[in-house]
């Protein structure tokens, strides 16, 4: 069995993927903006996780923006059948690279048909709803959108991004919704309970900044285990993340073929309940 595959797995919609998946966010510019420093190498990290096993990628056409997902259609496309691509919609980027909000009607369908051109599909596996706002934003309005252009067959399931509980409750009574994702990772668990309760609905929690995003985990905790157990911080971080439950769905990013062996090797790590328990503390005090 391949490291990967001791990931295990997890239902996304009516697809099923690989628990360890490919967050294709860096692949494009410092900032995530304009084209990459180095093509060729972008191009051989996607190929290189798919034929390692990988078979969910997560991006969207506001990494770039167009950037990511011209990448990946040009590395990928045709796709193999079982791969899902996951992308995301309710922002956009502005000529300075500034993130900014787009969730009227207009935006939310442009963005939609974006992502079809630029992936080269006739539908859209999994779109995410970002929520660019605060967590007291109603998800309604642009849910209806999603939801109709779901209905009109351009997207097959939806999830939602960057929101509270109270947020995907309210979603929930709009659409069915498949995935959450939202910032989480060993030393930021201020999700746990939303975890748990859509772990009893069968319902993935992908965690995005699952190694502390741009500001990378710092932890005397994390490097004292990843050195007693000849691995690194990074793959120690990502295998909590595997242990923690079985409905996190992770993507980790990387634009260097070096980290991203290092990355899918964390599939093969497996913790000790002692090392689980000191993990668990970075929680409790500082590192």
């Amino acid at each position: 069995m391949s490291n990967i595959e001791r990931s295990g797995t997890f239902p996304l919609g009516n697809r099923v993927v690989k628990r360890l998946g490919y967050g294709a966010m860096r692949l494009s510019g410092p900032g995530i903006f304009g084209a990459p420093r180095d093509r060729t190498t972008a191009l051989a990290v996607l190929r290189e996780a798919v034929s390692a096993g990988v078979n969910h990628i997560d991006t969207s056409d506001y990494y770039g923006p167009h950037t990511t997902n011209q990448l990946i259609r040009e590395a990928l496309h045709p796709y193999p059948d079982d791969l899902v691509i996951v992308t995301k919609i309710g922002a956009r980027r502005g000529e300075d690279a500034s993130w900014l909000p787009a969730s009227s009607p207009a935006e939310l369908t442009q963005a939609v048909h974006d992502n079809l051109r630029n992936l080269s599909l006739e539908a859209l596996d999994v779109v995410n709803l970002r929520n660019m706002f605060d967590g007291e934003t109603s998800m309604e309005p642009a849910l209806t959108v999603l939801a109709d252009l779901q209905r009109q067959g351009l997207v097959r399931h939806i999830g939602l991004s960057n929101v509270t509980p109270a947020q995907v409750a309210e979603g929930r009574r709009i659409c069915p919704i498949v995935c959450v994702q939202n910032h989480y990772n060993v030393a930021h668990r201020a999700d746990d309970p939303l975890i748990d309760g859509l772990a009893r609905d069968e319902i993935a929690y992908v965690p995005f900044f699952p190694l502390g995003g741009f500001a990378p985990l710092q932890s005397a905790t994390l490097s004292r285990v990843a050195q007693r157990l000849g691995v690194t911080a990074t793959q120690v971080a990502l295998a909590w993340l595997l242990h923690r439950s079985p409905n996190l769905v992770l993507i980790p990013g990387t634009s260097s073929l070096p980290h991203l062996r290092e990355n899918l090797a964390a599939a093969g790590l497996d913790l000790s309940g002692d090392v689980l328990g000191e993990l668990d503390e970075l929680t409790q005090r500082p590192a």
